[in-house]
């Protein structure tokens, strides 16, 4: 330990539980407590040149638009994080949602009390706080769409392109403030880099999005990604690949029922007839949950200003621009897009592209059993309907004998013709 401290230069303390709806007290205990203790260590680092934080660009997103400064919360963290070591589970449960307020969830909270520790316990530390948006795949590096997790979008694309996720409650127009996550790394390095040579006078904040300089709209995401899983799909998919959104309550309900809840039933019925397991209600129940949880995000849209950002890129040299390239302006949506579901892919099932051709036949398979279904559904609904309107009895007449006439109009100018 004495060795870290005695030699540690710059520290980027990005640690954090990033789960939405994770409890309170975990939550103030990995993003506000271990900020206070590791802005302690830092205080013993002789030779620290640079204490770089990761916070999040929604660590405000009770408020429409967002400055490069740090808002002042409701209450101190300090008596957040006393409050925690003696309180017990169940009061602390109560009590969360007159604390959050109107932040959304526990960690967006948490990140905003983590920024005021770091604003208030930083000493003679030279700080600067770095904001990124929502996190996904790389761009550039390693290589285009590498990923490591299923958290956030990554997690919205398996479920889609598994055919489970058939509805979203979200507005498509929406900016979908994604970020690739090599383009974070390398506006942190640059920060790292010019905080301990620049040494500025106040603690720097860095918003890392893309809105400002390059926006997608969520609608333009799910379209590519249903445009990208009907070309090299999925493997094993549950249903053909389809998600649409949806723009109030009751629609959503309506889908949920429909699209989610009812094949899942059938699907464990026919799994119990069968003597295997159920499991399919309970991945639904768990999926829906998740899809509430990000449903805030999914519904809005927010403005951060960026003159830090910007500074920042101005002071690179053209070399250093290059490697540690952060400007998103040069991004095609499209293409990182389609990266981004294939990595994912290669992420979840550890295949190559040999799987491919299985995966587009069992697609045919889904998509002629959807066919099938809605065939069988909708004479099943019409011939209920026969049976209990004269009036569709009537039309069904006319129709039958429409095509007769037809096919015997047909027939008697064949015969004419030889």
């Amino acid at each position: 330990m004495q060795e870290l401290l005695s030699c540690t230069n710059v520290v980027f303390h990005c640690a954090a539980t990033v789960r939405f709806n994770d409890s309170l007290r975990h939550a103030v205990q990995l993003n506000v407590t271990a900020t206070q203790k590791l802005l302690l260590m830092a205080s013993q680092m002789p030779k620290l040149e640079a204490f770089i934080h990761i916070s999040t660009a929604f660590s405000n997103c009770n408020l429409q638009h967002i400055d490069e400064v740090i808002y002042p919360c409701p209450v101190e963290p300090k008596k957040i994080i006393d409050s925690m070591e003696w309180l017990d589970d169940a009061i602390v449960e109560e009590i969360t949602p007159k604390l959050i307020r109107d932040w959304p969830n526990t960690y967006t909270y948490t990140k905003a009390l983590g920024e005021m520790v770091v604003h208030q316990e930083s000493g003679n530390l030279n700080i600067a706080i770095v904001r990124p948006s929502i996190v996904g795949a790389t761009w550039q590096e390693p290589f285009p769409g590498w990923v490591d997790n299923v958290n956030g979008p990554s997690g919205l694309i398996i479920a889609t392109g598994k055919g489970f996720l058939r509805a979203l409650r979200g507005a498509p127009m929406a900016v979908a403030d994604l970020i690739p996550v090599d383009t974070v790394v390398n506006l942190t390095l640059a920060v790292g880099w010019y905080t301990a040579v620049h040494r500025p006078k106040s603690t720097l904040i860095y918003h890392c999005t893309s809105s400002n300089f390059n926006p997608c709209h969520w609608g333009k995401m799910g379209f590519q990604i249903l445009a990208t899983c009907e070309k090299i799909p999925f493997e094993r998919a549950f249903r053909r690949p389809y998600a649409d959104f949806t723009t109030n309550t009751i629609t959503t309900q309506y889908q949920n029922a429909v699209s989610h809840w009812a094949p899942a039933i059938i699907y464990d019925l026919y799994l119990r007839l069968t003597g295997r397991k159920p499991r399919m209600t309970k991945l639904m129940n768990r999926l829906l949950r998740t899809v509430s949880v990000l449903e805030y995000f999914v519904n809005r849209s927010w403005e951060w200003s960026t003159n830090n950002t910007e500074m920042l890129m101005s002071e690179l040299s053209p070399e250093d621009q290059r490697v540690f390239n952060f400007d998103v302006r040069q991004l095609n949506w499209l293409e990182y897009i389609e990266n981004y579901v294939l990595g994912v892919k290669k992420y979840l099932l550890k295949e190559d592209m040999a799987g491919v051709p299985e995966a587009k036949q069992h697609l045919r398979r889904l998509r002629n059993i959807h066919y099938l279904f809605n065939t069988a559904l909708f004479l099943i609904a019409w011939r209920l309907l026969i049976a209990r309107s004269q009036m569709a009895r009537n039309v069904w007449l006319f129709i039958v004998s429409l095509c007769y006439k037809c096919i015997s109009y047909f027939r008697a100018s064949s015969s004419l013709k030889a």
